[in-house]
């Protein structure tokens, strides 16, 4: 699992939810957002992430989600929630099978394809950040 969140300024208003079933590209999804000074909170579930939010939502900046995942929920299940609770929060998708659209994703969102390199990843979700702020 990721390291304890830590503290950073690129999100003020928030963390980064990250929801991914593979532990390996959660753990290194999670470093890298850390070194780059954002705040995280991992997953491996959407449906994990979603008991998550019901305490938690303030805190959340910006959801990070993988599409296909086991559980009841899947990541665009996730990000329909989220988009409907919340939508003035940004939404990012990653995948290598699906697209939003292909999946069922009603809301704007960020999206990219897996595998991805680490400059598209942060320029991303940079991108994500930035979409919310400016509406």
């Amino acid at each position: 699992m990721c390291p304890i969140p830590t503290a950073g300024e690129h999100l003020p208003d928030g963390l980064i939810l990250v929801v991914e079933d593979d532990p390996l590209i959660l753990e290194f999804l999670c470093e890298i957002l850390q070194e780059e000074g954002f705040k995280v909170e991992p997953h491996a579930s959407a449906d994990a992430a979603s008991v998550y939010l019901e305490l938690h939502a303030n805190e959340v900046g910006l959801l990070l989600t993988d599409i296909t995942m086991p559980g009841k929920r899947n990541g665009a299940d996730l990000a329909n929630e989220f988009g409907d609770r919340w939508p003035d929060k940004p939404i990012m998708i990653m995948s290598g099978f699906e697209t939003p659209e292909s999946s069922g994703v009603r809301h704007a969102v960020s999206f990219i394809k897996k595998p991805w390199a680490l400059g598209q990843l942060l320029d991303c979700v940079d991108g994500a950040l930035k979409s919310r702020r400016t509406l």
